[in-house]
């Protein structure tokens, strides 16, 4: 009897903050339906709105729930999306570029950060957000970088920036490839290589053609396939390298990390039905949103917006570099 009324003290400490964060998730599911915008970027600065009820009420509890375990759990499922029969047909050339490309771009940041007075964790966050999957990455990599007191505010600028980045990349983009006069499938490459978040790519790479649109998809799946190896790297740099002072309660490896993993492993084994994968995606974008929510009810405007400058220059550099390099290598080589 006590236990359930522990569990029954548990939950309604956690459900005013937990119901504050889904309907804001609500609410910027159907703004971004209806206005074709991204849904996340409306998930945080709908969040923000609701900042005082962080700091001033109950929902305290259940936000940071949302903002931590929330936020694992729909990087852990985003595993049901990755097959190694899609990343085989990247290719061994396409591949070794995209590696490096994303590589590049994370030690890009590493090198603007500090000469900006930023640390190298906003420098690591910025970049693998760059080089993966956009606000995704941002999230999963900030689940394992060592908070501190500007680790959220860090994370929601990041998002935020990203986010518009992308949604101007995917206008932008396909009109520069195509000036450049590369090819269809190059095209598709260079979208998939370089636009930070999903939705983007698609919308870019369907723009130019199917053809273009199918490889810029397959291309965005091979960056989402290296988040894992971005974030191992980063735990083990944490306990054994030049930073492990700093690694706070890191595990060897995140449980969400495993599984991530697991549903990869699982989805190359075996072939999943559609309906069931479509649904784990669905369960995975809708915690993620639920998280970024959580997050923007975190996190107060005027909190954001100190230092943004030379934040922004920092995402503004990495994303050119990104930009830049693909283009070179693309023009250069035969990759596609």
């Amino acid at each position: 009897m006590k236990q359930l009324q522990a569990m029954q003290a548990g939950a309604a400490r956690l459900a005013p903050g937990l119901l504050l964060s889904g309907t804001v998730a609500a609410a910027a599911g159907f703004l971004g339906a209806h206005y074709t915008a991204p849904v996340m970027l409306f998930a945080l600065l709908i969040g923000m709105a609701f900042n005082f009820l962080h700091d001033q009420g109950p929902c305290q509890a259940g936000v940071d729930l949302a903002a931590k375990f929330v936020l694992r759990l729909g990087v852990g499922l985003l595993g049901v999306r990755i097959t190694l029969d899609d990343l085989a047909q990247i290719g061994t050339q396409g591949a070794v570029v995209l590696a490096g490309l994303v590589a590049g771009t994370i030690a890009t940041g590493f090198l603007i950060a500090p000469l900006m007075g930023r640390t190298w964790r906003f420098g690591l966050l910025t970049g693998g957000a760059v080089a993966i999957c956009g606000a995704s990455a941002a999230l999963a990599i900030a689940a394992v970088i060592p908070a501190n007191d500007r680790s959220e505010r860090n994370t929601l600028f990041t998002v935020m920036g990203v986010t518009v980045l992308s949604t101007l990349a995917m206008i932008a983009y396909p009109v520069l490839f195509h000036a450049l006069e590369f090819s269809e499938r190059q095209q598709g490459f260079l979208i998939g290589a370089t636009i930070h978040d999903v939705a983007q790519v698609v919308g870019a790479g369907f723009t130019v053609s199917d053809a273009a649109g199918e490889t810029a998809v397959m291309v965005k799946l091979f960056r989402i396939a290296l988040l894992p190896v971005v974030l191992i790297s980063v735990v083990l740099a944490l306990r054994f390298g030049p930073h492990a002072g700093a690694r706070g309660r890191i595990a060897l490896l995140p449980w969400f990390m495993v599984l991530f993993l697991a549903l990869a492993v699982l989805g190359s084994l075996f072939d999943l039905p559609t309906w069931l994968v479509d649904q784990v995606n669905t369960l995975s974008r809708a915690c993620l949103i639920v998280a970024i929510a959580a997050l923007g009810v975190k996190t107060s405007l005027r909190t954001l917006t100190v230092a943004s400058g030379g934040n922004l220059v920092v995402l503004l550099i990495e994303t050119l570099m990104l930009l830049g390099l693909a283009i070179l290598v693309v023009g250069a080589f035969d990759v596609v």
